[in-house]
């Protein structure tokens, strides 16, 4: 299983630091060019790498961390993403009227057409996102939400691998609900502090 970021401000750059605790290749790109990047990338782990948009784009599993309105943009760079799998680490600071009244990743995911699409990872602030994820004996949670349920399991070992404990949420318009930023208010659970204790 391959991975990119797209996005490597501060949550893509929090998320690579995840990655790289655990040696885990990544490919991180965004508008700049990979030079650009590159110094960031590789302060962050030797197993973080800056690439084009195009060549990122050729992971198994996508994370998108840009700002919610370029996201179109991202979509359009591949003509169809049927195989991949899209991660939405974004959030969205819309009026629902403006997201067709959908969960803001059910909009996204319009967009990406053939893509086994999640919402995860976007409920926690960059910050905590960068820092180890066991603390005190437990898991920084980590909430997962899709409407293919196929899709989830995957997303769920990756956070596992990466030291979170995945809760699935459901579908999104049912327990995604719960993380989607709506209009000037944020979901009930974005910026919960959870942790799970091991049993």
């Amino acid at each position: 299983m391959s991975y990119a970021i797209v996005g490597f401000g501060a949550v893509g750059q929090a998320l690579a630091r995840a990655f790289a605790r655990k040696n885990i290749k990544l490919a991180v790109a965004s508008r700049r060019p990979p030079e650009a990047l590159a110094p960031q990338a590789r302060a962050i782990g030797p197993t973080v790498v800056a690439k084009s948009l195009r060549d990122a784009l050729e992971a198994d599993t996508i994370i998108l961390a840009v700002p919610f309105g370029e996201h179109r943009e991202v979509a359009k760079a591949l003509p169809s993403w049927k195989g991949k799998t899209v991660i939405d680490a974004m959030n969205a600071l819309l009026p629902p009227e403006e997201l067709d009244g959908l969960p803001s990743s059910a909009f996204v995911a319009k967009a990406f057409t053939g893509a086994k699409f999640v919402k995860g990872f976007n409920h926690l602030i960059a910050a905590t996102l960068a820092a180890d994820p066991i603390v005190e004996g437990g898991h920084r949670v980590v909430f997962l939400s899709s409407d293919d349920e196929d899709a989830t399991a995957p997303v769920a070992a990756l956070a596992k691998q990466l030291g979170f404990a995945p809760v699935k949420l459901g579908k999104l318009n049912e327990g995604g609900a719960l993380v989607h930023a709506r209009g000037r208010t944020w979901g009930q659970l974005i910026f919960q502090d959870l942790f799970k204790k091991e049993q």
